[in-house]
This record gives C-alpha cells, sequence and structure tokens, in this order.
C-alpha cells in the first residue's frame, strides 16, 4: 500500500508563483507597488520577499513616515489567503479611521 500515490495531498508551495499572485492582489486592493513595497497615500503599508521555500511578508501596524512592522512568514497558499485577509481587513479599518 506504501507504493500507490497520495491522491489526496497538496501540491507544493512555490515561492515564486505565490509572489506574483499575491502582487496582483495588493494591486487589486488599490496599494501603490514601488518594487517590492505596496503604500497607500504615500506611505508604506507592506513588503515582499521571496526565499527559496516561503514568502516574507511585512505589514505595518498602523501607516506612519516611520512604521512598526510585524512579520509574516508565508509557507502554503492558505497563509497567503489568511495574509491578504487580513491586509483587507487593516485596510478597512485604517479607512474608517482617515
Amino acid at each position: 500500500m506504501s507504493d500507490t500515490p497520495d491522491f489526496f495531498a497538496l501540491p507544493a508551495f512555490k515561492p515564486a508563483e505565490a509572489l506574483v499572485q499575491l502582487k496582483r492582489q495588493l494591486r487589486d486592493l488599490r496599494l501603490t507597488e514601488r518594487g517590492d513595497r505596496y503604500e497607500l497615500a504615500g506611505l508604506a503599508v507592506a513588503e515582499l520577499a521571496a526565499t527559496d521555500t516561503t514568502l516574507e511578508a511585512r505589514l505595518v501596524r498602523r501607516p506612519a513616515r516611520t512604521p512598526e512592522w510585524t512579520t509574516h512568514r508565508l509557507a502554503s497558499s492558505a497563509d497567503v489567503r489568511r495574509f491578504v485577509d487580513h491586509v483587507k481587513s487593516q485596510l478597512a479599518r485604517w479607512r474608517d479611521d482617515e
């Protein structure tokens, strides 16, 4: 039985492909892309970097000239979806505060 393939195994996480999709999703949220940094009204709110096995994403606690960053390690597609949902909720909160 151990020779049979596992048909229910998740596909391997490909950080380079996930980075392209994540960049597209952040642009769809109306963030301005400047290299690997994303801005809202001229203030940095997110930074992305890919390693061999994961994505490193940094998100600000609150948009500011000298922001405090929180780092997120994205090692699966589910982590990427969770991060995008988190960015959406933060953006909604920041826009409500304005």
